[in-house]
């Protein structure tokens, strides 16, 4: 496994041309605009948008869609240089079990499968939080948590996303010049979510269905632009939350309420995370700058 950022393959800010599946998505807007801003070229790839140069509207359950897409948009013989993959049900309990696993699963091996067949080698895309045992029904085995211990599906949404995981772990074996990277994020969280926060210190239980995690979607688009530009040839996972919880109450106490039994793997702040962002931080060279505290 890298021990760090891999800056002798990497790309240099500004010289993609991305796809972007999911790009009208809560997160995917974000890091459409994230990724405009750093210079890259980003084509938008969703179900339903605006309709414009930049954007091309695709079932992502249709091969022949993501091909054809991949490929060119409209007159554009232009190529792609990687492959951002957000498009999805965005969690758990928005449709039936069936219904998800029948979008979710064909969607990524599509695009996945795709990026193979055309040459594209550099595959970021959204896993999740949920993977690690969410909603902690059953405790987690320690805290932090991290990327060391087997995925955990607790709800189907889940079980796709470990067996998104196992497939992009196969692919790289049989393509070694493939670099496929899975970011876990947390809930996604924009600015003007930030009102109601306070508000979880009342119930500790409101939000243990996460460790009282959340990202930024603005540090998510910053976590996909580190691995599109540092990722290695291979597979990796990292976890992407922000750097504090949802609460003001300290960790301890809310540990103490809730999981009082789990292990402590190592000292941690108050407030500070529990899903782990450190090896994010170490091999991605991820950074997140936002916090709900600069907005309430």
């Amino acid at each position: 496994m890298p021990s760090g950022p891999d800056t002798s393959s990497s790309c240099h800010p500004g010289d993609m041309r991305i796809a972007l599946t999911g790009s009208s998505g809560k997160l995917g807007s974000v890091v459409a605009r994230e990724l405009r801003a750093h210079g890259h070229e980003v084509i938008g790839m969703d179900v339903a948008g605006v309709r414009g140069p930049d954007f091309v509207q695709v079932d992502l359950t249709d091969y022949g869609q993501v091909v054809d897409a991949f490929t060119a948009v409209g007159d554009r013989h232009d190529g792609i240089d990687a492959v951002v993959h957000l498009g999805a049900i965005p969690a758990p309990g928005i449709r039936s079990d069936v219904a998800t696993f029948h979008n979710n699963m064909p969607a990524t091996f599509n695009v996945f499968w795709a990026a193979v067949r055309l040459g594209i080698r550099r595959v970021v895309y959204a896993s999740s939080e949920t993977v690690l045992g969410l909603p902690f029904d059953v405790p987690p085995p320690y805290v932090p948590v991290d990327e060391d211990y087997p995925a955990r599906p607790e709800s189907v949404y889940s079980l796709v996303k470990t067996l998104e995981e196992q497939l992009a772990r196969e692919l790289v074996r049989w393509h070694p010049d493939l670099s496929i990277t899975a970011l876990r994020f947390s809930n996604v969280m924009n600015p003007e979510d930030y009102a109601e926060f306070p508000d979880f210190d009342a119930d500790a239980l409101r939000r243990k269905w996460n460790l009282w995690g959340y990202i930024d979607a603005r540090d998510g688009a910053q976590a996909v632009e580190r691995a599109l530009e540092v990722a290695a040839p291979g597979f990796d996972n990292f976890i992407i939350a922000a750097a504090d919880t949802v609460m003001s109450r300290p960790n301890a106490e809310l540990l103490a309420e809730v999981f009082p039994d789990v292990p402590v793997a190592h000292e941690f702040g108050p407030n500070e995370t529990l899903l782990s962002i450190d090896k994010a931080r170490r091999i991605l060279g991820f950074d997140p700058q936002h916090s709900w505290r600069d907005h309430v």
